[in-house]
Formats: structure tokens, C-alpha cells, sequence
């Protein structure tokens, strides 16, 4: 590993100065047909100002994006080394984002290895997209650098320019990664580590989309089948020694679905309506409170540029099938209460889970809002986005402003506010994720 290490980090140096002649030497034609383009960046990002975490997030980033064509093969792997702070924990990290090697022709696509993949045609909420785990505590500027690689054989066949079958198996499930350790819940409550479904063939994922792109809409046809990368917790063990004061390891579970799907982006005149929609379909949800209902996941938005203004504004529901009430227990006395202690850890343990998949009642609804602009001839870039659903009053606002100083230097800066009403998701979530960013970034 330290050989490893040394080896990537002297890539890295040695690398501005080898830049220009290894582009030069990828833009001229070989006889082999061989290119190999190299890219990266070195960056610093600053998140801090929680409640929890005076500093949350600070760490330094060096990347490495490299990308060999030979004919039709080809390969492409994105390094990363960071190290830092995480919320009070002090590490050096070596993340592969992706790695993987392809063949492309006229007609047919295969690629195997980690790999990022987004399905779907909405911004920001993408109910199709059930392949693309997230880790929501790295925090930067940049919500890409959330998307965490899934091992994916792809198969993409074009039976036109305009038609194109894309079939995917995934052989071991990632989920995404919620830190639920990190929330205040209490002197009662802990949280164990997950552990996660055996590597085997049945804990694999299947998935299949149908993409039509014509002149005047695109749209698709998708499917899937295995674990879901979003996903609850159950209560492991209850320590009821001390009745007064009983204490519950909880710990996150998995669950698998079935989701049927389908999107479209439809331009009409300076407007773009996208939409998605998928039915999500799931087993045993009344004995087990991780594993939500099925039902209707569903965005619908329009974009158009406004005086300069590029604007999203999407409206985002969930309906839920089979919804059924859940019934607050009562004490009935101190002969009782054994029973009433472990009805009421039932009754929260499974209100938390249908506030994590929005299931507290039968229709959920939100709104989102994204406004970008350029300035001053596209030195700088000021953007906001803002969430709020309407059903659980929870709200998110996220300024930021970039500053492209060269073409090689960036800066940004910016901030991140959410909250709640109280024991919702988000009010637990602004102790630890609220805060002010700022990240200098250089590429080569």
C-alpha cells in the first residue's frame, strides 16, 4: 500500500510537467490508432460551522483522470488521494471512483468494471435511477463528488441512431452511505455497523432500459430488480435491564424491489419538460419497519433561461400503497410496562423509517428550485438551490458563488442550511450537515 501511495503521488508531480507532450501525443494520429488523454486536479475544500462539528469537513485532493483508446478498446480510471478531517476523524484515503475497460462499436457497447451511471432525465431527483449509490456526508462543493461507483457489466446495443437497448448486472451490492451515528438521538439510541448481503448471485441486481431519442422527445422504458442503495434500519437488540433506562442498538438493513420506470425531456420552444416516474414494488413492509410500502415515485419539471437566468423548478411526490396508520401505544400501568416500552420502540422505530422514505402519509409533496447565472462575462457563476417539501415543512438552501480566476484556477464558496420540524429528518440532519464551504481548485 505505501509503495502505492509513493508511486501515485510522484504520477502526480510529475505529471504537470509531462502534461503537454502527452496531449500533444495523444492529438497526433498513430498508426496503432492508440490516444491516451490524461486530466486532473489538485484541490482544498474547507466545510465547517455545524452544531456538532466546528470543522466537519477539511481535507486536501489530488486527482488523476486517465483514459487509453486502442481502436475500439478502450479503458478509463479516475484516482483519487484525499486526506483530511471527517467529522473529528483524521485519515488519508485512496478512492478508485472508477476503473473500467470497454469495447465500442457502430452497434454494440461493452463495458466492465467500477463505474458511475445515471438513468433518468430530471435534475437533481432521478426516481429511475436506482444504480447510483451516494455518499450524502462527503462534503463539498461539488455534489458529484457524492456518487460513489457501482461493479457494473454493461451491455448497450443500438439498433438505430435513434434506439438503444441497455442491459446491466450488478454482481455485489454498495449501498449509499448514511451516517446515522452522527445524529443526536439520544442517550437511548446507538447505532452498530450494517452488515451487508453475502457476495452470491442471488444478491445481485438486474437492470434494463429502453432509450428512445427522436427529433422532437426523448424518453425511455427501464427496470429493476435488487437491492435499493436507499434504505432504513431496524432495531438489532433492546437492553431493557434497567427499565428506566433502556438502551437500543439499531442498525441499517436492506431491502430488495422491483422498480418499473420511465422518463422523457420534451423541448418546447424556450422551454424544456422533463419528467420521471417509477413504481417501486417491495415485500414483507408490514413485519418489517426498514422496508418501505410500495408506491409511485415522481418528478415533473421545467427549465428556461430567464433574463440570463438558467431556471429548474420541479415539483417531486410519492404516493404509497397499501398505506396504513400507525397507532401511538399508551401506558396502561407499571405491570405493563415492559410491553409498553417495547410498543413504543416498535411505534418510533418504524415512524423514523417513514420519515427517511417519505411515507409518513399516504402523498408526499415537494418542490425544488435551481437558478444559475454567469457573470461578469463568465468570470463568475452564482447559483442557489432550494428545496421544500411541502408535506413535512423540511427545507434545504444552498447558495454558492464561482470564481474562475484562469482557466486552470477555481474558487468557490458558498453554504448550506436545512432544517425542520423537530424529530424529523432534517432537523436531526442541520446539526451535522449545516455550514459554510469554501474550496480552491486547480486543474492540469
Amino acid at each position: 500500500m505505501r509503495k502505492l501511495l509513493v508511486f501515485l503521488l510522484t504520477c502526480l508531480i510529475a505529471l504537470p510537467g509531462m502534461s503537454q507532450g502527452i496531449f500533444e501525443e495523444a492529438s497526433e494520429p498513430k498508426e496503432s490508432g492508440t490516444a491516451l488523454e490524461w486530466n486532473g486536479y489538485v484541490r482544498g475544500s474547507a466545510f465547517g460551522g455545524s452544531k456538532q462539528f466546528d470543522y466537519s469537513s477539511l481535507f486536501g485532493e489530488a486527482a488523476l483522470q486517465g483514459k487509453l483508446a486502442a481502436g475500439k478498446a478502450f479503458l478509463f480510471a479516475d484516482i483519487r488521494l484525499r486526506e483530511g478531517v471527517q467529522f473529528g476523524e483524521r485519515g488519508l484515503t485512496l478512492q478508485l471512483k472508477e476503473a473500467y475497460a470497454g469495447h465500442q462499436s457502430d452497434k454494440l457497447g461493452l463495458y466492465l468494471g467500477n463505474q458511475i451511471m445515471a438513468w433518468g432525465r430530471a435534475d437533481g431527483f432521478n426516481p429511475t435511477n436506482n444504480l447510483t449509490p451516494r455518499d450524502y456526508f462527503l462534503l463539498t462543493p461539488e455534489p458529484d463528488d457524492q456518487t460513489l461507483p457501482n461493479f457494473l457489466l454493461r451491455a448497450k446495443y443500438h439498433f438505430s441512431p435513434e434506439v438503444g437497448l441497455e442491459i446491466v448486472g450488478v454482481p455485489f451490492f454498495r449501498p449509499s452511505v448514511y451516517r446515522y451515528g452522527l445524529f443526536s438521538l439520544g442517550e437511548h439510541a446507538r447505532f452498530d455497523e450494517a452488515i451487508l448481503p453475502a457476495t452470491r448471485f442471488g444478491n445481485g441486481a438486474l437492470a434494463a432500459r429502453l432509450d428512445f431519442e427522436l427529433s422532437r422527445i426523448g424518453f425511455s422504458l427501464s427496470y429493476f430488480n435488487g437491492y435499493d442503495p436507499f434504505y432504513g434500519f431496524r432495531a438489532q437488540d433492546i437492553d431493557l435491564s434497567n427499565l428506566l433506562s433502556p438502551l437500543i442498538t439499531y442498525r441499517p438493513d436492506f431491502y430488495r424491489k422491483q422498480s418499473f420506470g420511465a422518463d422523457f425531456a420534451l423541448p418546447l420552444g424556450n422551454w424544456i419538460l422533463r419528467g420521471e416516474i417509477a413504481g417501486d414494488m417491495t415485500k414483507g413492509y408490514l413485519e418489517a419497519p426498514h422496508v418501505p410500502n410500495p408506491g409511485l415515485y415522481y418528478v415533473v419539471g421545467l427549465e428556461r433561461q430567464l433574463w440570463a437566468i438558467t431556471a429548474i423548478l420541479q415539483y417531486i411526490g410519492k404516493y404509497t400503497f397499501d398505506y396504513r396508520d400507525i397507532t401511538e401505544p399508551a401506558p396502561e400501568g407499571l405491570d405493563q410496562l415492559q410491553e409498553y416500552i417495547l410498543e413504543r420502540i416498535g411505534y418510533e422505530t418504524s415512524l423514523f423509517n417513514r420519515k427517511i422514505f417519505l411515507q409518513q402519509e399516504q402523498s408526499n409533496h415537494a418542490l425544488f428550485l435551481s437558478l444559475n447565472r454567469s457573470l461578469a462575462h463568465e468570470v463568475l457563476r452564482a447559483e442557489c438551490t432550494v428545496y421544500y417539501n411541502l408535506t413535512s415543512e423540511e427545507y434545504l438552501l444552498r447558495p454558492a458563488l464561482n470564481w474562475q480566476a484562469n482557466d486552470a484556477l477555481s474558487a468557490t464558496f458558498g453554504a448550506s442550511i436545512m432544517g425542520g420540524p423537530e424529530q424529523f429528518i432534517y432537523d436531526y440532519a442541520k446539526e451535522v450537515l449545516n455550514g459554510a464551504f469554501l474550496q480552491l481548485k486547480v486543474r492540469f
